[in-house]
């Protein structure tokens, strides 16, 4: 089985394909019937690649973390996507996306967020291009990532809050989708992750690839092989994720480990751990696991970490989980806390609360020394330092 790509409807083996109003029929066929032709034109990938390297900062580092090595008896290497423009990782599908919409015409970009790296990134590329900027965020999550909601107003953006539901990043993207529908001409839809209808999901893992693409040579540059024996991120959508394992989704030798929110714990009620506790349905224009009632409706997630608040996975993360290709593990919010000032007090950084997940996870793998972990960290933590102070002064 090709991991990596999808078939011409979209699908990753069971999940996938484009379920959609007949308002976005057009859209998201012009997309799918352009976007690796655009993708692939060299003109393109030169100034993809200019942007990435002059405007984003890459290659980002692959920092050998000696002291957290030595503590686990292993390699540890993170990914150091917390040193990207604007904080994450977020960005290098956002320029993609940018310069796409502009070779399709768009003149008006829409966008959901939850942490708001997403948001900030997507206003970033817009305020670079000259182009309209609209960034629809859970209310909760305007409260949680004030400082980030910040940045995108001093960008341009208008921050339009979502109301309803839970308030947070299921609601942020009906609400942009709802718009999508109203503006179908001009505008072009931003989406952060490796979700939504076909052709989403390959086109954010196509620009996040980059990630695996500068471990491969990375690795081989500091340990003469290009293999990892682990790679770990962590998993809401799941576009980070897709990023690092990309390149690495048909090395049978590398194990592939996702970490979702647990929350307050996987049967609490209250938790974002979508594989173990979501069934197929479909959320947002894509079949996949999501967490769901009995008779389909949405089940509210749970997690202290606002991009991992999500109640379904990218499909191409449903497929690793259902053929057993990838490991998926869950990290509670206390778990994060505390691999976040763990990361912070060991190694002199500070993570994003979803990248903190992943670190959590590194005692539970069995680890030998002669394995080489990278470990994507896929934000840095400016963002939630409110939750850090809180946590400090309990």
């Amino acid at each position: 089985m090709n991991y990596q790509q999808p078939t011409e409807q979209g699908y990753y083996g069971k999940f996938g394909g484009a379920y959609i109003p007949e308002m976005l029929h057009a859209n998201v066929e012009e997309l799918k019937a352009q976007y690796l032709q655009i993708m692939n034109e060299p003109s393109f990938v030169e100034a993809f690649r200019l942007l990435l390297k002059d405007y984003v900062g890459r290659p980002t580092p692959l920092f050998y973390a000696e002291r957290l090595s030595r503590e686990f008896n292993t390699h540890i290497y993170l990914k150091r996507e917390d040193l990207c423009h604007t904080g994450a990782h977020k960005i290098n599908n956002t320029i993609g996306q940018i310069l796409l919409a502009r070779k399709l015409g768009k003149t008006r970009i829409i966008a959901e967020t939850g942490a708001g790296q997403h948001g900030v990134a997507t206003a970033t590329v817009c305020a670079l291009k000259g182009m309209e900027c609209i960034v629809y965020m859970g209310e909760k999550d305007i409260e949680r990532q004030a400082p980030n909601v910040a940045r995108m107003k001093m960008l341009g953006a208008t921050v339009v809050p979502a109301t309803s539901g839970s308030k947070t990043l299921k609601d942020a993207t009906n609400e942009a989708i709802r718009d999508w529908i109203n503006h179908p001409h001009n505008t072009h839809y931003i989406i952060g992750s490796v979700v939504g209808p076909h052709p989403y999901p390959d086109m954010v893992a196509r620009f996040q690839s980059v990630i695996s693409e500068e471990v491969k040579l990375q690795l081989k540059e500091k340990t003469g092989n290009e293999l990892p024996t682990h790679v770990v991120a962590c998993v809401g959508g799941g576009s980070n994720a897709a990023g690092a394992f990309y390149h690495y989704l048909n090395e049978a030798s590398v194990k592939l480990v996702a970490v979702e929110a647990a929350g307050h714990g996987v049967n609490s009620g209250m938790s974002a751990a979508t594989t173990q506790l979501g069934k197929p349905g479909i959320l947002h224009g894509s079949k996949s696991l999501v967490m769901q009632t009995a008779d389909g409706q949405v089940v509210e997630p749970h997690s202290i970490s606002a991009g991992l608040d999500y109640p379904g996975v990218g499909p191409l993360h449903a497929n690793l989980f259902d053929t057993g290709r990838g490991t998926f593990l869950s990290a509670t919010d206390e778990e994060a806390l505390e691999a976040a000032f763990h990361l912070s007090r060991t190694e002199g950084i500070i993570p994003a609360l979803e990248s903190a997940h992943a670190l959590s996870v590194l005692g539970r793998l069995n680890l030998t020394p002669s394995d080489r972990v990278v470990v994507c960290l896929s934000g840095r933590g400016d963002k939630d330092l409110d939750t850090y102070m809180k946590a400090m002064n309990k």
